[in-house]
């Protein structure tokens, strides 16, 4: 059986730089990943870039996307254990390795670390193409939270040896830079993370859907936006709620969100209100609508939530750790606490729930910070990155993205 299943046509206008891109989740998928992905990728494509979208078919009726500019080729992918809507790619060495064979792509980008980017990054190294990657996910930081916890070591290595064979890594912040070239990993650069501010913003406060989770006016909404799943840390979450509560009786905790845990969660605490995925708008009105976001999690390389909840006016309580050490500058637009200190994290999420005023300091701090994390000028990193990578490969080449830039912002 052939491992990967390519259904759509070459494409045909000329472009300045035509890149592949790998990855096992793109959109409709909802999570950090494939979200910031697809933002990158229309960001590449906006700047006169030709992209070549290589994933795993998502359903039996997916047939990907064609247009001049755009084209998907869909590889064949297994459901990813415990993970729901998630998949795999399958290895497709020989299959790549044909496709790029009759036209190569200037450059090679591998956006997730599963067997369809390890056979993407073989491929390329045989056809001599340069290729980069991204860090975008602990996966080794998992293991411990799927009672796999032995695989901490085996999968590290993986993980460090997949990106050593690229010529650069691209991770979301400073701190897991340098915490990867510690760990050995060579050619870390750093490209940021953007929000849409039109789209997440405090305009988007609705009374109707406050009051569908039977709350006054006046009264508290604590948010939590992500993944109901282990590694989450979602014990905490309620702990810290459990305390709030305790101070403010008519408080509500939302969890917007699917995943493995939501069904035992929801027995343990009906009280809690969970909505399940939200997305565009909805998810928008469901931040703006909250007073307080909690985000115990210590498993992000980033976490896309933070910047959505600032952008929200949402004040936020989360670790120094991961997007909030980057961004929260504490008491002035969130809170931080450190690294793994629980009873710290709980005695925090009291104090805010008990103060209105720091809130509405906070949310304003928030929303002036969110803004200056523009799309634009992430993605203009991002191509920047590249035609680094691609002018490193090819001597002497003109680094033309630059000049577009200029004319694009002129």
């Amino acid at each position: 059986m052939k491992p990967i299943d390519f259904t759509a046509e070459e494409l045909s206008s000329d472009s300045r730089l035509r890149i592949a891109v790998v990855t096992e989740t793109y959109p409709p998928e909802v999570n950090g990943v494939a979200m910031s992905l697809k933002r990158m990728v229309d960001g590449l494509i906006d700047r006169g870039h030709q992209v070549q979208l290589i994933r795993p078919r998502q359903t039996s009726s997916d047939h990907g996307a064609t247009r001049p500019e755009f084209e998907e080729l869909l590889a064949r992918g297994w459901k990813l254990p415990r993970y729901d809507g998630l998949r795999f790619g399958l290895p497709a060495r020989a299959a790549l390795t044909r496709t790029w064979s009759r036209r190569s792509p200037d450059l090679v980008h591998v956006a997730t670390e599963g067997p369809l980017g390890w056979t993407a990054v073989s491929a390329a190294a045989r056809l001599r193409l340069p290729v980069t990657s991204d860090f975008h996910t602990n996966f080794d930081h998992y293991s411990r939270y799927y009672g796999v916890a032995w695989l901490k070591q085996p999968v590290t290595a993986y993980l460090r040896k997949f990106h050593n064979r690229t010529a650069a890594t691209f991770v979301p912040t400073d701190a897991l830079a340098l915490a990867l070239k510690h760990n050995g990993y060579r050619n870390v650069e750093v490209v940021a993370r953007g929000v849409d501010t039109v789209l997440f913003s405090p305009a988007h406060r609705s009374e109707r859907l406050r009051d569908s989770w039977g709350l006054a006016p006046d009264e508290l909404a604590v948010i939590h936006v992500g993944r109901i799943a282990p590694e989450k840390n979602l014990q905490l979450l309620f702990r810290a709620f459990q305390a709030i509560r305790a101070l403010e009786p008519q408080a509500r905790l939302i969890l917007v969100g699917d995943g493995p845990m939501r069904e035992a969660l929801q027995r343990e605490y009906p009280e809690a209100v969970f909505t399940g995925m939200q997305t565009g708008q909805a998810l928008a009105e469901h931040y703006a609508s909250s007073d307080l976001f909690l985000f115990p999690s210590l498993t992000e390389t980033f976490g896309n939530v933070t910047l959505e909840a600032l952008a929200s006016g949402l004040p936020m309580l989360a670790y120094d750790y991961a997007a909030a050490a980057q961004i929260i500058d504490s008491e002035n637009n969130g809170v931080v606490v450190p690294e793994g200190d629980e009873d710290t994290f709980v005695s925090a999420a009291v104090r805010l729930a008990s103060d209105p005023a720091l809130r509405r300091i906070l949310a304003a701090g928030a929303r002036e910070t969110a803004t200056r994390y523009d799309w634009d000028e992430v993605n203009d990193c991002f191509e920047g990155r590249l035609m680094q990578v691609w002018q490193a490969a090819n001597p002497g080449a003109t680094c033309v993205g630059e000049g577009r830039r200029a004319q694009r912002r002129s």
